[in-house]
């Protein structure tokens, strides 16, 4: 049995604030867990066998200055990887999942949390503590609600990688499209590695004409991504729907139905690796380019740095751009800010742009890519 407890607000990344309606689930209390102080060296719980090195950096810019030299000489070794080369030794096959009233039903019941940043509307989406606590309950095909929990783990390569959790660079890249005002209305968006799914939300309530949700696990796509846009489409439902006459369906029905048509209308999600997913779009006709692409937190491995740039350079409409969320550097995985910027210069198909860098706890940062003008 779900329970009441009590409202709260919690202080996220600057100028955030997320509101938390705070159950109890099965008699055990959800806690949250708050950001790290600047200089607290932060270890993830990633499944990889590579050794966890970590380094803390309290203003030695030496020490930025030797891991951008290290991570330069990593990468001139590693961009010489084809993109068959990748990690991905056999593909995900990449799959379009069509909404149905089955994903409305995960969330009438379901603990919900709510962010709000500056101007931007508010964001509602599935509690994280929740969500895994109840994980055994879901349909899981893949098996990986399961064994992050058993194994305590965040990120297991070609398996499961981390789209359950909400990870604080999506804070910083919506935070900083509430300082740029950046524009929707009638644009065609992807979220790229979209987890819960809080970008491409953002964007499908402020008007954009298409919104393509891409995620590596299905389960990811139809437990959380497809429950939370419903969420926010069944909010969106209600205020249009307030006033009507006798005679109308009944609330839930119509605003299942309303929450329906405009998913289908607006919405699509895909699972799979994005050499797949590439492939995929690549075979419908018309081909969709997109205006905005954006992602948050996936430049963590190397090895899937020619996928993510093939994805960009061949789905990217000629005047779009990308927005990307990304820490300097992700100790026990390998890849970074760093590493990624060498290489797309390399490729020398985009112009990468710093928009902002955030100086609390690990270095974070947001950039842009777009087309370079000069090219074929």
């Amino acid at each position: 049995m779900v329970t009441l407890r009590e409202k709260q607000k919690v202080t996220a990344p600057k100028g955030i604030v997320v509101l938390v309606v705070q159950f109890v689930y099965c008699s055990t209390c959800i806690t949250l867990n708050y950001l790290l102080p600047r200089c607290l060296v932060m270890a993830f719980s990633f499944n990889f066998s590579i050794p966890l090195q970590t380094k803390e950096n309290c203003g030695d810019n030496s020490r930025d200055n030797e891991e951008k030299d290290e991570n330069v000489a990593v990468l001139k070794n590693q961009s010489k990887l084809d993109a068959s080369e990748s990690v991905y030794k056999t593909l995900k096959e990449a799959v379009e999942h069509q909404p149905t009233a089955d994903f409305f039903s995960h969330t009438e019941s379901s603990v919900t949390e709510t962010v709000s940043i500056g101007t931007l509307p508010s964001l509602h989406y599935l509690n994280e503590s929740v969500f895994e606590q109840t994980a055994p309950e879901r349909d899981d095909c893949e098996h990986i609600l399961f064994q992050t929990v058993t194994q305590n783990t965040d990120l297991i390569t070609g398996v499961y990688e981390g789209g359950l959790k909400i990870w604080e660079c999506t804070y910083d890249l919506l935070e900083h499209i509430d300082d740029a005002g950046e524009i929707f209305s009638g644009k065609r968006v992807l979220d790229l590695g979209c987890g819960a799914g809080l970008l491409g939300i953002l964007a499908l309530k402020r008007g954009a004409s298409k919104v393509h949700f891409q995620d590596y696990n299905s389960t990811v796509i139809e437990q959380l991504t497809i429950p939370n846009v419903f969420l926010n489409c069944d909010e969106e439902s209600e205020d249009e729907e307030e006033g009507k006459k006798d005679g109308s369906p009944p609330t839930k029905k119509r605003t299942l139905d309303s929450s329906h048509h405009l998913l289908s209308d607006h919405c699509s999600f895909f699972s799979g690796d994005w050499t797949s997913y590439l492939s995929l779009m690549q075979r419908q006709d018309p081909m969709l380019k997109y205006d905005i692409i954006f992602t948050s937190e996936t430049i963590y491995n190397t090895d899937y740095y020619p996928s993510l740039h093939n994805v960009f350079h061949k789905l990217l409409a000629e005047d779009g751009v990308v927005y990307l969320a990304t820490k300097s550097h992700y100790f026990g995985v390998g890849g970074g800010l760093y590493l990624f910027q060498r290489f797309v210069e390399d490729e020398d198909v985009f112009q990468i742009k710093s928009l902002k860098d955030i100086d609390q706890g690990l270095k974070r940062h947001i950039v842009s890519l777009t087309f370079k003008k000069s090219r074929s």
